[in-house]
């Protein structure tokens, strides 16, 4: 189950740039570009930068500040080895009235206590 947590308002973003924001125990990466919100993990998989705090360039990628790795901010996908399975996890973003909004997945109740009798 999807459930929706508001991060920000909208306009508190800048254009073509990323903030990082606390939900549910991780860090998201939140860019607005091209007036589209995206939502990446903020942490690179290589050594653990921000890629909130990365240049964000005109095609939509994400350079980590740290060793410039490239990151799609639409599909985390790792744009320097596409044919690598390497990518940032992907959170579904929308607009509710002026409040950005991001969307985790929470484990439900009955999936807790499935996992619970493993």
């Amino acid at each position: 189950m999807i459930t929706y947590h508001t991060i920000a308002k909208v306009g508190e973003i800048p254009e073509g740039e990323g903030r990082a924001f606390h939900i549910e125990g991780l860090m998201v990466a939140v860019f607005l570009k091209q007036g589209t919100y995206t939502a990446i993990n903020d942490f690179c998989p290589h050594q653990g930068a921000p890629l909130s705090t990365g240049y964000v360039d005109d095609e939509g990628a994400v350079t980590c500040p740290w060793h410039a790795w490239r990151f799609c901010i639409k599909d985390g996908t790792w744009l320097d080895n596409p044919k690598s399975k390497l990518h940032v996890p992907v959170y579904p973003v929308r607009i509710e009235g002026d409040e950005i909004q991001v969307g985790l997945e929470l484990p439900t109740e009955e999936t807790e206590s499935n996992e619970s009798q493993s």
